[in-house]
Order: C-alpha cells, then structure tokens, then sequence
C-alpha cells in the first residue's frame, strides 16, 4: 500500500473531488486521500467529504487578519494530517507565498481552459463570450502567478455552435473528471 497522502483543496460543490475519490478505490492512484480543505463553509464538498470519510478541514479566511496568517492555519493542518501532495479542485483563492513554499512543486491545479487563454476566474464564460472555437482543461502545477505554473496535460474541446455557457460547463467537467484522476495518478507514480 502507498502511504503518498494527499489532501484536496474545494471551494463548492465538489465534483471533481468525487470524481478524484471514486477513480481512487483502494488507492488506485497511488495516494491516501486524508483531508479536504475548504475555505467556504456551507460548501457542498464538505458533505461530500464526510460521505467518503474524509475530514474536512473548513478554514474561513474571512477569520483571518490577513493571507499569510489564513495560510499558516492551512499549512498546519496539512502538517497535521501529514499531507505531501495537494490537489486544486475548483479551490477559488490564489495560493500565496505562505502555502507554496511549504509544499513547494507538490500542488497542482486544474483550470477549465487551454492555458495560456482564459487565465482566472470564469474561463468558461470567457471563452464562451469570445466565440473562440476551441477551449479544455489544462492540469498543471503551480507557481506564484494565476494559472501560469508548469503544464502537465491537456485535453482540446470544440465549441460547438449550438453550446451555452451551461453545455460547455457540463462537457468540460466530464473532461475533467476523466482526466484529473489520469493526470494524479500519472504524477505520482513516475
């Protein structure tokens, strides 16, 4: 049995956690999923996360003076638990300097667009108002900026002509329900 624990970083309703935890039976990614850190309470990943046994650490930064002090909590908490990995999963904060260095090259992200395009918040709706042709998922590492870390993989999606912004949620979720769980277990097993 690997004893790689990870932890999966939520911001709402977790569909990307559920999917990482289903394709995660019995440790078949290579890691022990043992904390879900949520910076919303009410957010429908902490259900989720109690569904599958996994605690979910809620961290309110709205309880904090400040990043780096909401960031310390965070990293002990992961310390705690002894996390070695972290998994963005529609985490909606910018990781600062405080959680990057402590796990430094072991935090990896997944964005709803072929990165470099679309950056942010609300790729989707970006490349949806663009009238681009073309969109996906990125799934990279991260670094200081906003969605500039190293790349890892990507999956292309054709914008079809009779998609609303909802369709192409959906059919870029599927994408990336698919493709995280591979891309994990990938990482970690190199």
């Amino acid at each position: 049995m690997n004893n790689i624990k990870a932890a999966i970083f939520a911001s709402g309703a977790g569909s990307n956690f559920q999917a990482i935890m289903e394709a995660n039976q019995d440790n078949a990614l290579g890691c022990e999923v043992v904390l879900v850190v949520c910076d919303k309470p009410g957010a429908g990943v902490i259900e989720k996360a109690t569904n599958f046994g996994v605690t979910a650490c809620i961290i309110d930064p709205k309880t904090f003076p400040g990043k780096e002090a909401y960031e310390k909590e965070v990293v002990s908490a992961l310390q705690e638990a002894e996390v070695d990995w972290i998994f963005l999963a529609g985490y909606m904060r910018i990781v600062g300097q405080t959680l990057l260095q402590a796990y430094e090259g072991s935090i990896i992200n997944i964005h709803p667009s072929l990165l470099p395009a679309y950056p942010g918040l609300d790729a989707i709706g970006q490349a949806y108002r663009a009238n681009a042709h073309t969109t996906g998922v990125t799934i990279h590492f991260i670094d200081e900026g906003v969605d500039t870390g190293p790349i890892i993989d990507q999956e292309a999606l054709e914008i079809l002509p009779s998609d609303t912004e909802e369709t192409l949620k959906q059919r870029i979720q599927e994408i990336e329900h698919r493709l995280y769980p591979k891309v994990i277990k990938h990482v970690l097993n190199r």
